[in-house]
């Protein structure tokens, strides 16, 4: 678990110093902070999902999956919560800052993509070696580390203290690969994982389109489409 304990320790770094950074910096510096954050999305979820998609054994699944998911979100009204949330939290801090949005977005910047996902598992499976794949077996997390502590920095900045939620999340969704790994061994077949990756990675690039201001695609409707991969091949895995 050092992997992801470091991991998380970044990022509650990198959102405090944001934080206390951003307190200071004028609203054009933050304006540039968002354009250079959302063409960053753009950038990190082309290149989750691209890759994937050579790889993945049903073409159209991430398609399914957002389709599934989006109405699945809509119907629950995912996007009108948390706007509503989002503007009780601004009347108490007087503020207009879309913050919870924020920090959706920070939550699928730090989880979605391999290193977030193979890396506790390659960190659980050769703990005693201290070798996997050729590479240190927390080498996944250290990088993922240091991603992460730029990236909760930005966000940060631009968002306020409510990034330092996302180290918890983190935590969790980390130590759940972890505990899968523990008990199961690699329990999570590669294709879950390749599917997971490219709808988490549209997912991303959704996001970055919105902090453009380019459209605002209710990604937060969209995120039920995550779970349709994982259920797919965990009945699959019933049959075969």
């Amino acid at each position: 678990m050092l992997g992801t304990i470091v991991n998380t320790c970044t990022i509650l770094i990198g959102a405090t110093f944001g934080s206390i950074v951003g307190e200071g910096i004028g609203d054009k510096y933050k304006s540039v902070l968002f354009e250079a954050l959302g063409l960053a999305c753009l950038v990190l979820g082309i290149n989750a999902a691209l890759p994937n998609m050579a790889k993945s054994e049903y073409p159209v699944m991430f398609i399914l999956s957002l389709a599934i998911g989006g109405i699945i979100g809509t119907r629950l009204d995912l996007a009108g919560r948390i706007e509503h949330l989002n503007a009780k939290l601004n009347e108490k801090q007087g503020n207009e800052n879309n913050s919870l949005n924020g920090l959706m977005t920070g939550v699928l910047l730090f989880c979605i993509g391999t290193f977030s996902v193979v890396g506790p598992v390659l960190s659980c499976l050769s703990p005693s070696q201290g070798w996997a794949l050729g590479e240190p077996a927390n080498t996944f997390l250290y990088t993922n580390a240091t991603l992460d502590l730029v990236t909760s920095a930005v966000l940060a900045a631009s968002y306020g203290w409510i990034m330092l939620l996302a180290a918890p999340i983190l935590f969790c969704w980390q130590g759940m690969f972890y505990a899968i790994a523990f008990f199961f061994g690699e329990a999570m077949p590669e294709p879950m994982r390749v599917e997971l990756s490219i709808v988490g990675g549209v997912l991303i690039v959704s996001s970055g389109i919105a902090i453009l201001g380019i459209k605002d695609c209710k990604t937060v409707n969209l995120l039920p489409s995550l779970l349709v991969p994982v259920i797919f091949y965990l009945i699959k895995g019933l049959f075969v």
